[in-house]
């Protein structure tokens, strides 16, 4: 590579059920683009406003997403079940860019450890990248806690994929909170360096242009309706609520998101989506939200009380893991999912109302620039 050429970067996403998986990577893609890096992120989920940031180059995949919560089948956004033909030209598409772009870093976010249901075009991907000449570095970027519950032999051909193929295990997360071996048991016979980013929150937020008692949020919305309709019940429960807003998701299917309107007391305000998310939770008194990376984050930056209801449809673990981790800490109150009412979500909402604020989060959340600071290193 000459002086003054930018090191490219091919950083493939893949979201499948939430946002969340997307707005991380865009965050990373944002903080690489600042550092010099020419960044050309290819998605494969629904389009979403403003994920990719628009200064970064795109290339849309035909899109993909799961046919349920528990992450079972590939659906395509009519509606229709994914078939060969469909997973070929995904695949194609996807090494043509490779060829196209010729970067000098791939970025797989979450494979191999997890986006199992798109290995039909990522085992190709890692097999054209490893006879490539110049042969590209390759990473996967990976959030700080993984899914636990996984079926037998699915962690050791991780292993296997990670030794053969892979430069770099780049983990947004911040070891004092949690290190890959904590949820992952044969971290140990990795092969590639295993660096830690920092946790990949958004820049401090502004001033907030509307100040609320209490938010409620459900994340990108698909798996959120029960925290939406327990919210809006707990609103109508307490007799004092003042200045609440509830921010449903994107996602979240257009009937639960008619019912919650239909039912939301005079004192609670419902929108889908609001860019000012961060600053809003900054001028709240407390947050309640369900426990995915970049929520929290969001939700460590402001310094708010903060409430969580994990999402653990389908055995999932990940969040569970999170919201107990930052209990224990003094960072959150955790109440669980399963059961959840509008009753006992009105009666944590009044305890955690009760609560100090918490102290400021000793952890590292500048985990972007840290993303492009081992990337240099890597180069």
């Amino acid at each position: 590579m000459s002086d003054g050429v930018k090191p490219k970067i091919l950083f493939y996403v893949q979201h499948l059920l939430g946002i969340g998986h997307l707005a991380r990577a865009s965050r990373v893609a944002a903080a690489l683009r600042h550092d010099g890096f020419a960044v050309t992120m290819v998605t494969g989920g629904p389009p979403v406003r403003g994920f990719p940031p628009p200064q970064i180059h795109h290339v849309a995949l035909p899109a993909v997403t799961s046919a349920s919560e528990a992450f079972s089948g590939l659906i395509e956004a009519d509606g229709n079940v994914v078939d060969d033909a469909f997973k070929a030209y995904r695949r194609d598409l996807l090494i043509e860019t490779l060829h196209e772009l010729q970067p000098d870093i791939v970025v797989i976010e979450a494979f191999p450890f997890g986006r199992r249901q798109v290995r039909f075009e990522l085992l190709p991907l890692l097999d054209a990248i490893a006879v490539m000449r110049p042969r590209p570095k390759l990473v996967t970027s990976v959030r700080d806690l993984l899914q636990e519950r996984v079926k037998p032999g699915r962690n050791e051909e991780t292993v296997e994929l990670l030794n053969a193929h892979f430069d770099l295990v780049m983990i947004h997360g911040d070891p004092k909170f949690a290190r890959l071996e904590d949820t992952f048991p044969l971290a140990a016979e990795i092969q590639p360096p295993i660096a830690y980013t920092g946790l990949v929150a958004a820049p401090p937020p502004a001033k907030p242009l509307e100040r609320f008692q209490v938010l409620i949020s459900a994340g990108g919305g698909a798996a959120g309706a029960d925290l939406v309709k327990s919210g809006v019940e707990a609103a109508r429960i307490l007799p004092d609520v003042r200045d609440w807003v509830l921010i449903t998701g994107p996602n979240l299917p257009q009937t639960a998101y008619d019912a919650a309107c239909d039912k939301a007391p005079p004192g609670l305000k419902l929108f889908r989506f609001r860019e000012d998310f961060p600053s809003l939770l900054a001028g709240a008194e407390l947050s309640v939200s369900q426990a995915g990376y970049n929520t929290v984050c969001d939700v460590l930056r402001a310094g708010c009380r903060s409430l969580l209801v994990p999402f653990s449809a389908g055995g999932e673990t990940e969040q569970t893991a999170r919201a107990e981790r930052l209990e224990v800490m003094g960072l959150a109150t955790a109440l669980p999912e399963l059961g959840l009412t509008g009753r006992l979500l009105a009666e944590a909402i009044t305890d955690a109302l009760a609560l100090p604020k918490p102290p400021a989060a000793a952890l590292d959340l500048d985990g972007a620039s840290g993303a492009a600071r081992l990337l240099r290193t890597l180069l």
